[in-house]
């Protein structure tokens, strides 16, 4: 669409042409104030921080505790016992002796120490004794009618005695019965923990055994220094996922950074071309209309005189009535604007023929191609370098392993095991002896406690059924037969326990030495740290058990400070001061391991920036373009010539005026002239003046861009082909500054994976892998499946059939009298009010059935 100047189309062309100006020059600005390869790195994302697991806790030793029980209070009870009868430290001098020469202990040393067992000793010895004798006075007096016959009078104060008799042995079936069930309670509970608690000892002997076996390096083992050493793949994974897309990473840095400076000189660069095709267009227009322009004008003079001679000569006529008005301006109708006299533009039309001679457009579309294919350019130079880094990571790996393979822990760890592995071939048949004496143990409770279940069955049969007898019973002389059973069931009750109560004793005393030994000799000095207090006194234990020997401990250490290093959590890297022999912050430093990595990457070099963005041919027509005078050409001559209409007089308003005139003539002719003249100027208008006006609104067009582009020119066509010209020379240089910068924060980066690493590693070399934890963990464990899980029970369960067998001695007394009262009394003695108000009445003689 064409339009006049000052149209609201050439307005817009104005606006768009001063906006991409202004882009330009910030596009430009921004390329001077940021050049490329001045921005920093990313900041590490949380992507960055490696993530090791810890499989090497699969060998820890789990940790036991003391679980809670409702039968605490009888534990503690027996505790307080035992440090009754035991109330010696641990003997100090006689282990020594004991252990270093056995032959040189005294027997009297011996018993001095075990002087409340000697007591408890004496006791069951009396006990097995007395009571068995005692049974068989019993029997003899039974054989002898003497012991549990007949009461032989009736007294008024024999029911308040049975009555006692009935209360006490009741008493003490209870008591027995209480400590019957917490006897079988508590021998269930050893004999459940026996067997785990004798299996834990190999099993974490072992554990302990593989645990130091997998802290060194193993060639099959994953575990241990091998394990932290294998942990490598993390970060030569992570390494290799960067390095993979490093070359395409690099590419589009180097694009991001360039393509607003390249972009807008492709920009400008087309803006020029642009100018060039308008301008060769607007100028060619110019040109010919310029020539239509004045031929038009030439043909419409002689026409314009012609028609001006006639219209005067109507005018004129003295028939025409109110003419005179028109005539002046009919006398002045004549041509306006002559474009003969405008500027000729055929010498720049010369100097710009052939133009352009460049394919502009398909220039700047490859200079766009080469530059977007930078990243895979990139991908392209960089493949072979990223080839070489991979083999480097693995030579890498292989330096790494040196850590492994130089690890002084072996050393120190093989003696340990092997004392572990004796300890625990040594242990062997001990720990079946004992199952199998726990066994015959618990035999011989489950029929101890049975046996006195049947005694309180006894009992509880016995005084049932002598109670139901005396109720039953007329005459205290009467024979009854259910209380006649009733006291034979407390007879045999009383037979039980008599011939039973010596194995009771005998196995009391025997779970009591063994139990209550364990609890103040071994457990008592267990939790007071006494017993590591004797291990770390030099001469107390032989050089056979040299413990500080046997685990390489420093010789300036002990049991005691080891015990709580380990239990703190250190490692046997602290524990045995292994820095003194092997530098592990020499071998774990970064740079033994990353300096090939970092000098191949610091070495390459790419050329990625090499983009032509115009070439000569394209350069030349761009300054034949500047040198070819389109702005030496004087625009305003055209601006003023167009200023004049191209007739003087409207035509359109003559030939109103003459239309008007018609309407008010009275002589038919001359308004029948009026009206031919008015229809003629019409035509003229019509036909030649409008097409003229046409071909000056578009010479205006062309003019208003020539004019606003021509003062210009030269210096855009100049700030263009420099602008191109440097952004080629820089392209090159600032790719390779963006290429040096990406490889260094990729270098940075990379590192920062090794540094992580190495410390991970110095870390669990130091802290975790070799750790000395499950030790002290195995000796807490110890102390709780020993003392807590079977020496508690153990001790509860010979206290509790301690109870039964003691409360055996009132049962019999009070069974044996009370059976007296379940049988009819001999000699019926009357004591009654009636006796005393008849005193010479003769008692009846009744039967006695014996």
């Amino acid at each position: 669409a064409d339009g006049a100047p000052g149209s609201p189309l050439a307005t817009a062309g104005a606006m768009r042409a001063a906006g991409l100006l202004l882009a330009w020059a910030l596009l430009l600005a921004w390329a001077l104030l940021h050049p490329a390869g001045t921005q920093q790195c990313h900041p590490a994302s949380p992507g960055g921080v490696l993530r090791f697991t810890d499989r090497h806790a699969e060998i820890r030793v789990p940790a036991l505790h003391r679980v809670p029980s409702s039968l605490d209070p009888l534990y503690g009870l027996v505790r307080r016992c035992l440090d009754l009868i035991q109330q010696n430290p641990l003997p100090t001098e006689l282990l020594r002796a004991a252990l270093n020469d056995p032959g040189s202990v005294q027997t009297s040393q011996v018993v001095q120490y075990e002087l409340g067992y000697v007591v408890c000793a004496a006791v069951a010895l009396l006990f097995t004794v007395a009571v068995p004798v005692a049974g068989m006075c019993f029997c003899y007096c039974r054989s002898r009618r003497r012991c549990g016959g007949r009461l032989r009078a009736h007294r008024r104060s024999l029911g308040c005695r049975r009555r006692c008799l009935l209360a006490c042995l009741s008493f003490t079936s209870l008591i027995i019965l209480i400590s019957v069930t917490c006897a079988f309670v508590t021998s269930q509970r050893v004999k459940g923990q026996m067997e785990p608690g004798l299996g834990a000892v190999p099993a974490t002997l072992r554990t302990l055994r593989q645990h130091l076996a997998n802290v060194p390096q193993a060639p099959l083992s994953w575990q241990g220094v091998q394990m932290v050493v294998d942990k490598f793949e993390v970060p030569r994974k992570q390494i290799i996922s960067d390095l993979a897309g490093l070359s395409r990473s690099v590419g589009l840095s180097i694009h991001a950074q360039l393509k607003a400076m390249t972009y807008a000189a492709l920009a400008d660069l087309q803006d020029r071309a642009g100018d060039l095709q308008t301008s060769l267009h607007h100028l060619q227009i110019l040109d010919r209309t310029t020539r239509a322009l004045a031929a038009a004008r030439a043909e419409l003079e002689p026409a314009l005189r012609e028609r001006r001679r006639r219209v005067v000569a109507l005018l004129d006529d003295p028939r025409c009535t109110s003419c005179a008005s028109v005539l002046g301006r009919a006398q002045s109708l004549e041509l306006g604007a002559d474009y003969s006299k405008v500027p000729s533009v055929e010498k720049v039309l010369k100097a710009l023929a052939g133009l352009p001679r460049s394919d502009f457009a398909e220039m700047i579309r490859q200079g766009n191609g080469t530059f977007n294919s930078i990243p895979e350019l990139a991908v392209e130079r960089m493949a072979q370098v990223i080839q070489d880094l991979q083999d480097d990571l693995g030579r890498t790996a292989e330096k790494v392993q040196s850590i492994a393979d130089s690890f002084p822990l072996p050393d120190y760890t093989r003696p340990a095991s092997e004392a572990l592995l004796k300890a625990e071939a040594r242990s062997q048949p001990y720990l079946r002896e004992v199952q199998r004496f726990e066994h015959y143990r618990w035999i011989a409770g489950t029929v101890l406690c049975s046996i006195i279940l049947l005694i309180l069955a006894c009992n509880v049969t016995g005084m049932a059924l002598g109670a139901y007898g005396l109720s039953k019973r007329e005459d205290p002389s009467d024979y009854e037969c259910r209380g006649e059973a009733g006291a034979k069931f407390l007879l045999v009750g009383v037979g039980l326990a008599f011939l039973f109560s010596w194995l009771l004793v005998l196995l009391v005393f025997a779970t009591f030495l063994v139990g209550g030994n364990i609890q103040t000799l071994v457990c008592r000095n267990w939790v007071n740290q006494e017993i590591y207090k004797f291990i770390d006194t030099p001469g107390n234990l032989p050089p056979s058990m040299n413990l500080t020997r046997q685990f390489n401990l420093r010789r300036d250490s002990n049991l005691s400070s080891v015990y709580r290093e380990c239990k703190s959590g250190a490692g046997l890297w602290e524990v045995l001061q292994l820095d003194r022999s092997y530098d592990l912050d020499e071998h774990l430093k970064t740079p033994k391991y990353t300096a090939d990595f970092q000098k191949r990457l610091g070495d390459f070099t790419a050329h990625l920036g090499d983009v032509r963005l115009l070439r000569s041919e394209g350069r030349q027509d761009l300054e034949t373009f500047a040198r070819s005078g389109l702005d030496e050409v004087d625009y305003g001559r055209f601006q003023e010539e167009m200023k004049n209409p191209v007739v003087q007089t409207s035509l359109p308003g003559l030939a109103r005026n003459l239309e008007g005139l018609q309407k008010m003539q009275r002589n038919s002719t001359v308004a029948g002239r009026l009206s031919a003249e008015a229809q003629a100027l019409w035509q003229m208008q019509n036909s030649t003046v409008q097409s003229q006006e046409a071909l000056v609104e578009k010479l205006g067009e062309s003019v208003q861009f020539l004019s606003r582009l021509a003062p210009h020119l030269k210096e855009r066509v100049k700030r263009t082909l420099d602008t191109t010209a440097s952004v080629e020379a820089r392209l090159p240089v600032q790719a390779q500054q963006i290429l040096r910068q990406e490889i260094g924060c990729f270098t940075r980066k990379e590192l920062r994976y090794f540094t992580q690493y190495l410390n991970w590693v110095g870390q669990m070399l130091r802290e975790d892998v070799a750790s000395c934890q499950p030790l002290a963990t195995a000796l807490d464990n110890g102390r709780v499946i020993l003392c807590d899980r079977i020496a508690e029970p153990w001790n509860a369960f010979w206290f509790s059939l301690g109870c039964c067998t003691f409360f055996l001695i009132p049962n019999i007394i009070f069974a044996v009298r009370l059976t007296k009262h379940f049988r009819p009394i001999r000699n019926r003695l009357i004591s009654t009010g009636s006796e005393e108000t008849c005193p010479f009445h003769i008692p009846r003689v009744t039967a006695l059935k014996l």
